[in-house]
């Protein structure tokens, strides 16, 4: 078991994407077989790359306001929403504030 709190594990610039930084707080590390959990800050006025890969997204928002890009549009999301992204749907994270945009992101291994 692992109990600790999310800043033990230090924050790592992502890579090429600038004003964005990600902690692993479960993942291969903790022999977890199933999932990786990462906690993702974005800086004011930046976002993730608008992506897609094969796997899905878990997704919770602790702090922030911004919104979620997909191909249709995008949504606003803040502190306490959820977001389900299916494996090979485009999708991007946008902080729309003045503060960071913090989020729990699950993913599986």
């Amino acid at each position: 078991m692992k109990i600790e709190h999310y800043t033990e594990t230090p924050a790592e610039a992502a890579e090429g994407v600038p004003g964005v930084t990600v902690r692993w707080v479960i993942g291969e590390k903790d022999k977890a077989p199933n999932f990786a959990m990462r906690v993702f800050d974005v800086e004011p006025g930046c976002s993730s790359p608008y992506h897609q890969h094969e796997w899905e997204h878990e997704v919770f928002v602790l702090a922030g306001e911004g919104v979620v890009r997909r191909e249709d549009g995008e949504s606003a999301i803040g502190e306490g929403s959820v977001v389900f992204v299916p494996g090979m749907e485009m999708h991007q994270f946008a902080n729309r504030g003045s503060s960071p945009l913090r989020f729990i992101c699950v993913i599986p291994v």
